[in-house]
């Protein structure tokens, strides 16, 4: 029997990081772990590896992306959840038509 996991946050969704407090924009969705294990060990995260999504998100104000488990992340409320948002690749991955809200130009995963 295969598992399904549901993500809770989905591309163009802003959020924030629950221990480091940045504001994010996500940008893809894996719905396990998909990096060498190494890669954790590196960062010293003990965080469950495949058996919940794990989300790409640009990080408002610097010029890097963040790899974070779902148990890590929340949806951003009130100022936070604004669509102003500042990230030298973030027309890379979304276009902001008239309406203001981001859309994906195309999807990674």
């Amino acid at each position: 029997m295969t598992t399904v996991i549901t993500a809770l946050f989905a591309p163009g969704q802003i959020v924030r990081h629950k221990v480091y407090g940045y504001r994010g924009l996500v940008f893809d969705v894996d719905p396990q772990f998909n990096k060498e294990a190494s890669w954790l060990e590196k960062f010293d995260l003990m965080d469950p590896i495949g058996t919940i999504p794990w989300y790409h998100v640009l990080v408002d104000g610097e010029d890097h992306a963040s790899y974070v488990s779902e148990n890590n992340l929340e949806a951003a409320t009130g100022i936070d959840s604004r669509v102003e948002f500042n990230h030298p690749l973030l027309n890379n991955y979304f276009d902001k038509p008239d309406t203001g809200a981001l859309s994906a130009r195309r999807h990674i995963n």
